[in-house]
């Protein structure tokens, strides 16, 4: 390993390691509720759970450049299925970035370095 390569915590790995499946599996919802009715309005408990995934997701993205476009959704905007769509796959790019920077050959094994 390059004495020069990034490293990040242990914490952030976890979180990393078990957000990025729930991130990928609601986009992927989304998505395809998207192409059924693009402008359908997302319910207050939907956004609510959204959110929660997304500040999880932020913890891990916090000192990263990417955070300062990755924003919550509002509330009381009531956004669309394809406001959600677009918003989860800058969030699913940014964790596949952090991933790509932070996970790779240790010298002896595929690990995250910390």
């Amino acid at each position: 390993m390059s004495a020069k390569r990034k490293k990040t915590t242990a914490i952030k790995a976890e979180v990393h390691d078990v957000t990025t499946p729930l991130l990928k599996a609601m986009y992927n919802e989304f998505r395809e509720l998207s192409k059924k009715k693009q402008d359908g309005a997302v319910s207050k408990s939907k956004i609510k759970l959204i959110n929660r995934l997304l500040v999880k997701c932020r913890e891990v993205l916090k000192d990263e450049l990417s955070i300062e476009y990755l924003d919550l959704l509002d509330e009381d905007e009531v956004p669309q299925n394809s406001d959600v769509v677009l918003m989860l796959s800058q969030y699913v790019a940014a964790m596949d970035q952090f991933h790509d920077t932070y996970y790779g050959w240790t010298g002896s094994e595929h690990d995250w370095f910390t």
